[in-house]
C-alpha cells in the first residue's frame, strides 16, 4: 500500500513538471497568451502578422522557384530576418503616426473598403457577404482588418507627405541624353610605313637584344604542365567496325523524311468567318483596292501571326491544291482551313529534294561506323580500368590495348588534337603529381588516362625564338614615331582645313556618330578620343598597324522636338526621381527606427519557426 501512494505521488509531481513545462511552451506559441514578437516603440508586431507576412513571403519564394523550400533554407537565406526588419519598419511609421495624430475617419475607412475588388459583386458594388469569406479566410477578424486597412491608409498618407514633390531637375536627364545622344562628324585616316617617304632604319642585334631585356613581359612562354596520356578515340579503330550494306539500307529508310523532302510552299493564311467575307477580301485584293498586307493589319494582326512557314501540299488539306497551283507571291484561296474560309499568300517555292542511297551511303556509312566505334570503345572502358586498378603504367596500357600513347606540354591555350576536348583540358588543369591515371570519357566518346610528370613556370621565351618578334616591335615604334613627325610637319595645314587627300592620305569620312557607334579597322578606345575633342582639332592615335590621325568636323546636339529624346527624357526623369524618392523614404524610415527601437522576443520567435518546419 506504501509503495502505491509513493507511485501515485511520483506521478502527480511529473505531471506538476509536464505541466509547467508545458505552460512555458504555449506562452510563446500562435495560441498562447504572449501575442507579440517584438515591440516597436509602443507598436507590437503581433505573432499572427509575423506567422502570415512570412508565410506570404515563402508562397510568393516557391511560386517563382516552382519548388517547395524547406523553412531551414528560407532561414539560411535570410527570409525570415528580411520580414521582421519590413514589419519593424512598418511599426515604426504607425508609432510616428499616433505621435503625429495622423489618422482616417470612419467614412474614410468605408470608402477605402468599397473600393477594393475582393469585396465587391458581379454588379460592382460592395458585397458584405464577400467581405465577411475573404477576411475569415485570411484568418482575422473584421475589426482586426478594419485597424490594418486604417494603418495602410494612413502609412501610405505620411510616405506620400514625406516624398512628395521631389522630382529630378531636368538639367539631368538633359545632360545624360546628350552624354548618350550627341554625334560627332570626322575625317580619319590610318597611316602605315607605306606612307613614309623614307624607310626607317632595320635594328641592330646588339638593339634587338637591349629591346628584349627590356620588354621581357612581351616575350613570356606560358606555365605548362607536362603530361603523358593514352587516348582511344572512334577515329582511331574505326577500320575495325564492318558496316554491311543492310544495315545502311535500314538506317536510310528510317531517315527518308531528312533525305526525301516533297516540295514545299512558304505560305500565310488569313482566315475569315465565313465564304462571303473571304470572297469579298478576295475581290478587294484582285481590284487594287487593298492588298494580303493591308487586310491583315485591318483585322489587328501582323504578318508573323498568319504565318504557317514551309508546309507541304499534305499539310493544308483541301487547301492543298490551290495553294499549290498558285505562283510565288500570288494569292489563293477562299480555300477551306481548319479555322474556316481562308485567302493563303505564298511567299516561295521550295522544290523537293531527293537523295538517293547510292548518293547518302558513304555519310551513312561514316556516321555509322562512328556509332559502333563508340559502343566499341564502350566495352573495351572495364578491361582498360581493371589494367590501370592492378597498376599497370601508361605505357604498359597501351601494350594491352587500342590505346596510343603521347606526350603533352599542356596549357590552357593548347592547340593538340585531345587538349581541345574540354573534358581532358578539365582533367588537365586540375591532376596533381600523386594523381593516379583513371579512364576519362571524352564528349565523342573517346576515353583518356593521364599522368602529370611536372610543371614549368612562366618564363621568357629565348631571344633566338623570338628575335624576329622584337625587331618587327622595334620597326613599328619607329614607324609610329616617324609618322608623328609627319603629322607635325603637315599639322599648320590640316588645322586649316585642308583636305587629307591631299597628302596623299586615305580620307574616311564618318557622319552621326554616337558613342555607341564601332569604326572597324580603329582601336577600342577611338571613339572615347573623338568625343574628348572640340570641332577642328586634330588627334593622333596609335595603331598596330602604325599611326591613325582624325579630325572632328561638326558636333550635333541631340535633337529636343524629336519624340524619341522627349519620351527617354521623360523616362529618365521619372526613374530618377522614384530613385531619389525610394532613397529619401528610406533614410527617413531608417531615422525613425532610431526614434523607436525594436525589441525582439526571440522565444516567440522561435515558437512561430516551429510551426513552419
Amino acid at each position: 500500500m506504501a509503495q502505491s501512494k509513493t507511485s501515485k505521488t511520483a506521478v502527480w509531481i511529473l505531471m506538476g513538471l509536464l505541466i509547467l513545462g508545458l505552460g512555458g511552451f504555449g506562452a510563446t506559441s500562435l495560441t498562447g497568451t504572449v501575442r507579440s514578437v517584438g515591440t516597436v516603440g509602443d507598436e507590437d508586431i503581433s505573432v499572427d502578422d509575423y506567422a502570415r507576412a512570412l508565410q506570404e513571403e515563402l508562397r510568393a519564394l516557391e511560386a517563382q522557384t516552382g519548388q517547395s523550400l524547406p523553412f531551414a533554407q528560407a532561414q539560411a537565406f535570410g527570409i525570415d530576418r528580411m520580414v521582421l526588419s519590413r514589419l519593424s519598419t512598418t511599426r515604426s511609421l504607425d508609432a510616428e503616426n499616433k505621435r503625429l495624430g495622423i489618422s482616417i475617419g470612419d467614412e474614410n475607412l468605408r470608402q477605402e473598403l468599397m473600393n477594393i475588388p475582393s469585396f465587391q459583386g458581379l454588379d460592382g458594388s460592395f458585397d458584405r457577404d464577400a467581405y465577411a469569406f475573404a477576411i475569415d479566410q485570411a484568418g482575422m477578424n473584421e475589426s482586426e482588418f478594419e485597424d490594418s486597412v486604417r494603418e495602410d491608409t494612413v502609412r501610405s498618407l505620411l510616405q506620400g507627405a514625406v516624398v512628395s514633390g521631389l522630382v529630378m531637375p531636368d538639367v539631368y536627364a538633359d545632360t545624360v541624353i546628350k552624354f548618350v545622344a550627341e554625334e560627332r562628324d570626322f575625317t580619319w585616316s590610318q597611316l602605315t610605313a607605306d606612307n613614309l617617304t623614307t624607310a626607317v632604319a632595320a635594328p641592330t642585334e646588339a638593339e634587338i637584344e637591349t629591346f628584349y631585356n627590356d620588354n621581357q613581359d612581351r616575350f613570356m612562354l606560358p606555365a605548362t604542365r607536362q603530361i603523358t596520356y593514352a587516348w582511344l578515340s572512334p577515329e582511331m579503330i574505326i577500320d575495325q567496325v564492318e558496316v554491311d550494306e543492310a544495315a545502311l539500307q535500314k538506317l536510310y529508310d528510317e531517315r527518308d523524311s531528312e533525305f526525301n523532302r516533297p516540295e514545299r510552299r512558304l505560305v500565310e493564311r488569313l482566315a475569315f468567318a465565313d465564304d462571303a467575307a473571304a470572297q469579298a477580301a478576295m475581290e478587294q485584293i484582285s481590284a487594287g483596292t487593298a492588298t494580303f498586307t493591308s487586310l491583315v493589319e485591318g483585322r489587328g494582326l501582323t504578318l508573323s501571326d498568319v504565318d504557317l512557314g514551309d508546309v507541304t501540299k499534305a499539310d493544308l488539306g483541301a487547301a492543298g491544291e490551290a495553294v499549290f497551283l498558285a505562283p510565288a507571291n500570288g494569292i489563293a484561296g477562299p480555300a477551306p482551313s481548319n479555322l474556316g474560309p481562308a485567302l493563303f499568300r505564298v511567299n516561295g517555292i521550295l522544290g523537293a529534294q531527293t537523295t538517293t542511297f547510292d548518293e547518302a551511303k558513304d555519310l551513312l556509312r561514316e556516321e555509322l561506323a562512328a556509332e559502333r566505334s563508340r559502343r566499341l570503345i564502350d566495352t573495351q572502358i572495364g578491361n582498360i580500368d581493371d589494367l590501370l586498378a592492378g597498376g599497370a603504367t601508361l605505357e604498359e596500357l597501351v601494350e594491352e590495348t587500342d590505346m596510343e600513347l603521347g606526350i603533352l606540354n599542356w596549357h590552357p591555350a593548347s592547340e593538340d588534337d585531345l587538349a581541345g576536348y574540354e573534358g581532358f583540358r578539365a582533367v588537365a588543369s586540375a591532376v596533381t603529381i600523386d594523381d593516379f591515371p583513371q579512364i576519362e570519357v571524352l564528349e565523342d566518346g573517346g576515353i583518356f588516362a593521364l599522368r602529370l610528370e611536372g610543371e614549368t613556370p612562366s618564363q621568357p621565351a629565348p631571344l633566338e625564338d623570338v628575335a624576329e618578334d622584337a625587331a618587327a616591335a622595334i620597326t613599328a615604334e619607329r614607324n609610329t614615331e616617324s609618322l608623328k613627325g609627319l603629322i607635325e610637319t603637315l599639322k599648320p595645314r590640316l588645322n586649316d582645313g585642308t583636305s587629307f587627300t591631299s597628302f596623299g592620305f586615305t580620307a574616311n569620312e564618318e557622319v552621326e556618330m554616337d558613342r555607341a557607334a564601332f569604326v572597324p579597322g580603329t582601336p577600342a578606345e577611338f571613339l572615347s578620343e573623338i568625343f574628348e575633342m572640340e570641332v577642328g582639332e586634330l588627334r593622333t592615335l596609335d595603331s598596330p598597324e602604325g599611326l591613325i590621325v582624325v579630325r572632328l568636323n561638326a558636333i550635333t546636339e541631340p535633337a529636343t522636338d524629336d519624340p524619341e529624346i522627349t519620351s527617354l527624357k521623360a523616362a529618365i526623369t521619372a526613374q530618377l526621381s522614384s530613385g531619389i524618392s525610394q532613397d529619401v523614404f528610406a533614410a527617413y524610415a531608417q531615422a525613425l527606427q532610431g526614434m523607436y527601437p525594436t525589441q525582439i522576443n526571440q522565444q516567440a520567435l522561435n515558437a512561430v519557426h516551429v510551426n513552419f518546419q
